[in-house]
């Protein structure tokens, strides 16, 4: 089967109704990104981050995968499909993809301050006091501002082995993600979708925009790739 490399943002999971600080003037869910997404803010006010993402859990109980994701979904049919993902929802996995991978962590898993590698799943509330085996605290498994991307380094090699690179939902301001689009083969498929698409840099290849959501654009997305099969 042919690998078809899909890097994914904000926008999909918006049509599902989860929002992102970038639509509200720096503002996620009312709060200031440096206070809820931050080594420093987690080290200012601990029980601020942790109601925080609290709450955003308990949303995404709420919530549906729309035709974008299950899209996406279908296509593991017809592709050896790998969904590269800023996203910290799970509504990929919810709506059957079985390659995922999280740029940006996860908001049903959280990890140890001490140890990064002691990660659990978690869909309840977490709190202060709630601790690994070494008593140290629990914290969510999020990528936050000035970390580092663990995944960044399989996500390059998954980008570089792509036979069809797809873009969507995301205007490619955030690096390290951002930058991924620059490191796929030359001469292969990209294809950008987004309603306000950003400027591809660095980008060797012919890439066909499709200026639309999720929704409207990933069974175009579809249509394009059976295609060339």
């Amino acid at each position: 089967m042919k690998k078809l490399v899909v890097l994914t943002g904000a926008g999909i999971s918006a049509e599902s109704g989860i929002k992102t600080f970038r639509e509200s003037d720096g503002l996620w869910e009312g709060h200031n990104v440096m206070d809820v997404a931050t080594p420093e803010g987690w080290r200012k006010n601990r029980e601020l981050v942790l109601d925080f993402y609290n709450q955003r859990r308990k949303q995404l109980h709420t919530v549906q995968p729309n035709i974008g994701h299950q899209i996406l979904a279908e296509l593991e049919h017809y592709f050896e499909v790998h969904i590269i993902t800023q996203n910290v929802d799970n509504l990929h996995e919810q709506a059957g993809s079985t390659n995922v991978l999280h740029l940006h962590g996860e908001l049903f898993k959280v990890r140890s301050v001490k140890d990064k590698n002691y990660i659990l799943d978690w869909k309840t509330d977490l709190i202060s006091g709630d601790l690994d085996p070494n008593g140290f605290q629990l914290r969510p498994h999020i990528v936050w501002f000035g970390e580092d991307v663990p995944a960044l380094e399989e996500a390059l090699v998954l980008t570089q082995q792509a036979d069809y690179f797809a873009v969507i939902g995301t205007s490619l301001q955030v690096y390290p993600a951002a930058g991924l689009v620059e490191y796929t083969p030359p001469n292969i498929p990209i294809y950008y979708i987004d309603p306000n698409p950003g400027t591809m840099q660095n980008v060797r290849n012919k890439v066909e925009i499709i200026s639309l959501k999720a929704s409207e654009g990933v069974p175009i997305l579809k249509d394009r790739l059976l295609n060339l099969m």
